[in-house]
């Protein structure tokens, strides 16, 4: 098969119609295969920009940075209108066209690029051409157009970066490195030494070259800080990982668990946070093992009866699936954003972590199971050494096996701009509603028993789990619950059998009519007689 060595794709390939695949083609498959019809039948978006012949080589030194600093980089094509009209480029001179053609290395010096121009018919029916550029992503440094602006793209708009954006944008491309800035705490008063004493006798443990160092050389020779005058100065990875305190430097290190009643987030007077936990002021390890005895004290395990006649105990999220997307969010979020926390927020039908920073360079929603480049390596690699974090994307592979094995959907990873004007990660775990339908929350498992769980029906079960969650259980909860219940007494008339058979106690006031404070809730004390009956709860 012949192969164009300029595309690397096969000729064969090349003589296709993508008329109906246009949206899915990259950058580059453009580049390669552009001509007049294939440039018709794309909008501006996320890879091609166009501009007409007119352009001042400065205006294009922006769209030079900007496709420098997305990722995958992207097209401009000159010559072209905004509404796709093809102007071409036939009536410019040769000074305006070679103004055009080297206003990178006039306007954005520091941007990697090709350009070619390709024939086409202007609309007035001129044989004319259009120049196309296509500018790489620079993986290595923030590019800034010759008067210092930076720009990236965002949707089909060049949005220009603020200061802040820069330096962040220069931390994630490790031209700042600020994992090895030297912080002000002192070693070892600051620090944890419990902590460190694990970590250096890891580091020892797989390393025999570092058996007679003493623990400060230990600590320099893995990157955590650098001996002057036999003196240790700790740097923010050291801080991070082994100080008391770190939110002395880095006010955001913080984890804040919400739960929320519902599936959506309210405000204002609906407000509908019903429980708050802040883990703070801890140094990451402890950090991450407070949050996780948080999400662990919040989540429900459900019994389900298998097709052997057992019951079987899982609980609403795999732990390998939450606790990497814990981890992730502490290893992975930017530091830079020293104020800014990380939030995990449970509602009724998924579990969503919210952590600081944009994606990594290089790491998309598409390909993170197959891409391996941390924000924050350094860091990484002390906490590998901690046990608590692997490398190589094998975390994001064990979330999505995990959840798919408990029946669940995969994890959701999506990157979203703040009101703030900051990127952050944010990643979703989503229950399997149809599925909980036939679970039965395990603390009524474990207190009607075996025999008694194996007779709930799908409505029982569903009462039995919001009494489990919520503690109890009123007639109007229960009429908007049950959607097949068309009127409340009979809502009332399902929670009374219900107590009738033993499952529910109701709690009211027998000399009031209608006791606006009445609820269901679960009995305390059950005892079976067979494997069908049940005592009357004990008053």
């Amino acid at each position: 098969m012949m192969v164009d060595k300029g595309s690397r794709l096969p000729m064969e390939q090349l003589s296709l119609d993508f008329s109906r695949h246009s949206a899915l083609l990259s950058p580059d498959e453009i580049y390669h295969r552009a001509d007049q019809q294939l440039l018709s039948k794309l909008d501006e978006d996320r890879r091609l920009e166009r501009k007409p012949p007119g352009i001042h080589g400065k205006e294009l030194g922006e769209y030079f940075s900007m496709w420098s600093n997305t990722i995958d980089g992207g097209l401009i094509v000159v010559g072209m209108e905004n509404k796709g009209v093809f102007a071409g480029c036939h009536g410019l001179s040769s000074g305006q066209l070679n103004a055009i053609e080297k206003s990178a290395y006039t306007y954005c010096p520091e941007a990697h690029f090709d350009s070619k121009r390709i024939g086409i018919t202007s609309t007035d029916g001129v044989a004319s051409f259009v120049v196309l550029f296509r500018v790489e992503y620079h993986e290595d440094r923030v590019v800034k157009t010759s008067s210092g602006e930076a720009f990236c793209r965002r949707g089909d708009e060049k949005h220009r970066l603020t200061d802040g954006e820069i330096h962040e944008l220069e931390i994630d491309k490790r031209q700042i490195d600020i994992e090895k800035e030297t912080v002000s705490l002192n070693y070892p008063e600051d620090f944890d030494i419990d902590l460190i004493r694990k970590f250096i006798e890891s580091v020892r443990k797989m390393h025999n070259a570092v058996q007679d160092h003493r623990d400060i050389e230990v600590l320099q020779c893995r990157r955590l800080g650098i001996i002057r005058d036999n003196v240790f100065i700790p740097n923010t990875t050291c801080a991070l990982v082994f100080a008391r305190d770190p939110q002395q430097l880095f006010p955001g290190c913080e984890v804040r668990f919400m739960r929320f009643d519902g599936e959506t987030e309210k405000s204002g007077s609906n407000y509908n946070v019903v429980k708050r936990i802040s883990i703070e002021s801890l140094p990451l390890p402890r950090l991450i093992a407070e949050s996780a005895e948080a999400i662990k004290s919040q989540l429900r395990e459900f019994s389900r009866l298998g097709q052997d006649g057992k019951f079987y105990t899982a609980p609403e999220y795999p732990r390998e699936a939450w606790y990497e997307a814990l981890i992730n969010a502490c290893v992975h979020r930017s530091y830079g954003l020293k104020n800014m926390n990380i939030f995990i927020k449970m509602f009724d039908d998924k579990l969503v972590i919210e952590s600081p920073g944009g994606f990594p360079p290089l790491v998309t929603p598409e390909n993170i199971y197959t891409t391996h480049h941390p924000r924050n390596p350094t860091l990484m690699r002390t906490l590998f050494y901690m046990d608590l974090v692997r490398e190589h994307a094998e975390g994001t592979k064990r979330m999505r096996d995990t959840m798919v094995s408990e029946n669940l959907p995969p994890p959701e990873f999506k990157q979203i701009q703040t009101s703030m004007g900051f990127a952050q990660v944010v990643v979703t775990l989503r229950g399997n509603q149809k599925q909980r339908s036939v679970w039965v929350d395990s603390d009524v498992s474990i207190r009607l028993g075996e025999a008694l769980t194996k007779n709930l029906t799908a409505e029982e079960k569903r009462i039995l789990n919001f009494v489990a969650e919520n503690g109890k259980i009123n007639v109007v909860q229960c009429h908007r619950l049950i959607p097949n219940l068309a009127k409340w007494h009979s809502a009332k008339k399902l929670l009374l059998k219900m107590v009738d058979k033993g499952f529910l106690k109701y709690i009211h006031s027998p000399s009031v009519k209608r006791d606006a404070h009445a609820h269901f809730v679960l009995p305390e004390v059950f005892k079976q007689r067979g494997n069908s009956e049940t005592e009357k709860i004990r008053k």
